[in-house]
């Protein structure tokens, strides 16, 4: 399953309940899905929705995130060639840097996106279908 790669180290409880995972795939593999982001139909993406089988959506950018879901889980595909300085804002509190192949998981819809110089022309990001039921059997693993 998907979510057995999470360890304790990845869990946060403040502000809120969260998971903030860095490279949440293998390179090899992540390396690949994001060279063919443009083409969900490729084989690559074939076989990761039959391998995790798990319903998600690539997004162009953080202002297409779905914030009516049960749980808000994004992986983020960052475009090589930006270099800008740009970060989650959890709850107005908490910083979390926006950075590829990276998993972020929470029930909060307090999110935003913040560039700390210049705009990007785009923030992709994977939202994966994840359910309430899901995070709590994830979040059992650290109680």
């Amino acid at each position: 399953m998907l979510w057995d790669t999470l360890r304790s180290i990845d869990y946060f409880k403040d502000p809120t309940p969260y998971i903030y995972k860095q490279n949440f795939l293998h390179t090899d593999e992540y390396d690949k899905l994001y060279e063919n982001q443009n083409n969900l139909q490729h084989q690559i993406w074939q076989d990761f929705d039959y391998r995790f089988r798990i319903g998600f959506e690539f997004k162009d950018d953080h202002s297409d995130i779905d914030l009516s879901r049960e749980v808000i889980c994004l992986w983020f595909f960052r475009e090589r060639s930006d270099d800008t300085r740009s970060y989650i804002h959890l709850n107005g509190k908490k910083k979390l840097n926006y950075l590829a192949n990276t998993l972020f998981i929470t029930k909060s819809k307090d999110i935003d996106l913040i560039q700390k110089k210049k705009k990007y022309i785009r923030h992709p990001l994977v939202q994966l279908d994840m359910t309430n039921s899901q995070w709590e059997t994830v979040l059992a693993k650290y109680r």
